[in-house]
């Protein structure tokens, strides 16, 4: 299972599938698991503290550490939609199309 190939679907079920086995779903409600995704992707920011950028991109074990950190962050946020009953690829698109309206493709941002 690959980018190309996974399912969003897929991926609800397996870490469903994951919780399930460990008995973790008694801890898993929408407050909870707001507050681990903040703290995961917390984690994933600590790997740039005082580092520039290159320095990340050029070193494996901080690329292995971004890699398994920003898989916490998206377990978390799949979990969350799950148990939120939160359909993720019709909130995406929804999402994408009011950022659209909010920032037109016509106008150039300089950040």
């Amino acid at each position: 299972m690959d980018d190309q190939t996974a399912t969003i679907y897929e991926l609800k079920k397996l870490i469903r599938e994951f919780v399930a086995e460990r008995g973790w779903k008694k801890y898993h409600n929408l407050k909870d698991l707001s507050i681990a995704l903040i703290i995961e992707a917390s984690e994933l920011l600590d790997i740039f503290k005082w580092r520039n950028v290159e320095k990340v991109e050029k070193n494996s074990e901080l690329m292995l550490s971004l890699k398994e950190e920003l898989a916490d962050v998206i377990i978390y946020a799949l979990r969350l939609s799950d148990v939120a009953n939160i359909d993720v690829a019709q909130a995406v698109r929804e999402k994408i199309k009011k950022n659209a309206e909010k920032y037109p493709a016509n106008i150039r941002y300089e950040w």
